[in-house]
């Protein structure tokens, strides 16, 4: 059987891997400046994070969610804590697609209406609901056509109220920071009247932190810069530092029922293992702060890259920007100088996603990869 050819592959084939650093069945060291689409939050083969895995596979790896899974609580009692919601639920699944899928459900079932307002450039997902309030045509097959969707852009606050004034919208929903459309912050006027906005109308104000939360921008989620709480805020990336898990945040306001939602493997005893783990290192080895200075550093430095035309982004959420298109950098920096970095759908953008424990050697080890790639290229 072949597999079914929907990725565009590195030929790079990696066989082991150790804080920053990946290995390829040739041995060669990369520097992952990219994390797996900002998955690896902690580093790779984390020594805490191995050792509390292959404790709970010894004890119990599965069992469905008809029966109490104690890790549960103690994941949500730990999210609650660090990142400032204690007075919110936690409902755990499998994936960032899958945590947006609920979250509009959520939001559907709370007002009994089904419209849902999203933004240019917005990516949510790949499964039906969350692909709908993705911003790419491509992805989108005429099923997926279905569901009642407007998008507009962070600047038209105006029409986003007028939209509402109809009072048939459920939702709005943001990434906190947008990631595959380049590094795209909303600002804080965005944030401040969007939330004003929808609740002076009734509407369920989301935000994905897929990508930008778990620590990534120096705080632990990045619509927290801006002193905001929204009604529902989804997660996934960063917190399994790999092992496939999800979670939907939410407001006291929203009353669950059994049957309400469900899930077969979400809040598994591995699963909210691996999220436990990586909760207790970051805060264990202040990785929230390291992501805040190392990102400093990092930007100090690549301002004096003159063929940088535009830095955007927070901590280790980074896009840098040229006047030309970045495939081959992307390409020599990936074949020839060994290193991972990341594109997005603006083709002159280069993503920067790094794992929140990057010291100042790797910050300095970086930005020098990338100066002798530019050089390379003849584009300093």
């Amino acid at each position: 059987m072949k597999l079914f050819d929907v990725y565009s592959i590195l030929n790079v084939k990696l066989q082991q891997s150790k804080g920053v650093y990946v290995f390829d069945q040739q041995n060669n060291m990369y520097l992952d400046f990219y994390g797996g689409h900002a998955v690896i939050s902690i580093g790779h083969s984390h020594p805490n994070y191995i050792q509390s895995l292959t404790n709970q596979i010894n004890q119990i790896s599965y069992y469905s969610n008809s029966v109490i899974i104690h890790q549960q609580q103690k994941l949500a009692n730990l999210l609650g804590k660090s990142s400032g919601y204690e007075e919110y639920s936690l409902f755990l699944c499998n994936s960032g697609t899958e945590s947006n899928e609920n979250a509009l459900k959520i939001a559907s079932f709370h007002t009994g209406k089904k419209k849902v307002i999203a933004f240019k450039g917005a990516f949510h997902g790949r499964t039906s609901g969350s692909v709908s309030v993705t911003d790419n045509y491509k992805l989108v097959s005429p099923f997926n056509t279905q569901h009642n969707i407007t998008f507009l852009k962070y600047k038209d606050l105006d029409l986003l109220e007028k939209e509402l004034q109809h009072e048939d919208v459920c939702a709005v929903i943001t990434e906190g920071i947008q990631g595959i459309s380049g590094i795209i912050d909303p600002g804080s006027n965005f944030f401040c009247q969007a939330t004003k906005i929808c609740k002076k109308y009734d509407a369920v104000f989301i935000v994905d932190e897929v990508q930008s939360g778990y620590g990534r921008t120096g705080l632990f989620f990045a619509h927290q810069l801006y002193s905001i709480k929204p009604d529902l805020i989804t997660i996934a990336k960063g917190m399994g530092n790999g092992f496939p898990i999800g979670a939907v945040l939410i407001h006291p306001k929203f009353k669950p029922y059994h049957g309400m939602l469900g899930t077969t493997f979400g809040g598994s005893h591995l699963a909210c293992t691996a999220g436990i783990s990586v909760l207790e290192i970051i805060k264990k080895e202040n990785l929230i702060a390291n992501a805040k200075l190392m990102g400093e550093l990092l930007l100090q430095k690549l301002h004096i890259i003159s063929s940088i035309k535009k830095i955007r982004g927070r901590g280790l959420m980074m896009g840098l920007e040229f006047d030309f298109t970045v495939d081959d950098l992307k390409n020599v920096l990936i074949f020839k100088e060994k290193v991972f970095v990341g594109v997005s759908s603006n083709p002159y953008v280069l993503r920067l996603l790094p794992p929140l424990s990057i010291k100042e050697c790797h910050v300095n080890l970086f930005v020098k990869k990338l100066k002798n790639a530019l050089s390379f290229l003849g584009k300093t």
